[in-house]
């Protein structure tokens, strides 16, 4: 059978070119010590290595999330903690006055200090993030907790500016939890102290007075209820804490199957990887040496 020159250059030139694409591409393989470089390497190993890929990338964004979710957290316990210590003075202060032996002078000197923990109070309730947002605002985040009116009468300066809503944080699949804690009690309980510290504060303040008195005693009853709330908002976010070290040690575990999972379906077996290499070196070593014999023959060497 006759090949003619022309058919039989372009022949061997697709036969080179293909051998030079196998070894180049073992060559790439083994640069980047992976088996899967495109889908058309392996279907079925592809689609599964998409779908690791994303699940991994998801379980990166849950596992960010929780970590911001537990710092802010952390921040807020820590915040409750002091104002709870603070209450648990007031509440000390105000059985104190209630001690019906106190002098005027004693009386009007416990008002100070219930003064100081008001005002802590209201500092620690306006208590911003790191992006300037209130932490126990609710929703309402660039609005203070609770908002001072100097101009208004005693029993009426303080008013929770917040609101209630939660912010909810996506920390795994189905799963989300609140980011803040409202302090929507202590506004009213800061009214009522703040009426208790006018009484306290007055010359001459008598504790025999039943309007005093009956105040005192309701300012008590409203700073203990205000601390067991407290009391109550702490221990949840502890629970939630738990829930997400729990939720984060489960996500690494899971990534950490995925990446297992990956190494296995698409790394590269170098010791086959090198055999194939040698191989294809060896089939395009052969073609070239082949090409380069026939070419050189003439018609001229047979006359």
């Amino acid at each position: 059978m006759r090949i003619a020159s022309n058919q039989f250059h372009i022949t061997m030139s697709s036969s080179l070119q293909a051998a030079t694409a196998r070894v180049e591409k073992v060559l790439t393989q083994m640069a980047y010590g992976q088996r899967v470089l495109l889908p058309s390497d392996d279907p079925i190993s592809s689609v599964r290595l998409a779908r690791l890929d994303r699940e991994e990338a998801a379980i990166t964004q849950y596992r960010d999330n929780v970590s911001a979710l537990m710092s802010r957290q952390r921040q807020s316990e820590s915040i409750l903690d002091s104002i709870s210590n603070d209450m648990l003075q007031l509440q000390d202060l105000l059985l104190f006055a209630a001690d019906g032996s106190n002098s005027s002078a004693d009386v009007n000197a416990i008002s100070g200090s219930l003064e100081s923990l008001r005002d802590s109070v209201l500092a620690f309730s306006n208590t911003r993030d790191q992006e300037g947002r209130y932490l126990f605002s609710g929703t309402a985040s660039l609005s203070p907790t609770i908002t001072f009116d100097p101009a208004a009468a005693p029993g009426a300066r303080y008013t929770f500016t917040g609101n209630t809503l939660q912010q909810m944080v996506v920390v795994g699949e189905g799963v989300s939890q609140p980011a803040n804690t409202s302090l929507d009690d202590l506004a009213a309980m800061l009214n009522q102290l703040d009426l208790t510290i006018v009484d306290l504060s007055a010359p001459g303040a008598d504790l025999s007075d039943p309007a005093v008195r009956a105040r005192l005693v309701t300012t008590t009853d409203m700073a203990d209820d205000s601390f067991n709330r407290l009391g109550e908002r702490i221990a949840r976010l502890g629970g939630q804490q738990a829930l997400l070290n729990n939720l984060d040690g489960a996500h690494a575990n899971i990534s950490l199957s995925n990446r297992q999972a990956a190494l296995t379906l698409g790394q590269l077996d170098y010791g086959d990887a090198t055999v194939k290499l040698e191989a294809y070196n060896t089939s395009l070593q052969a073609t070239q040496k082949a090409y380069a014999r026939i070419t050189s023959f003439s018609l001229f060497d047979v006359i």
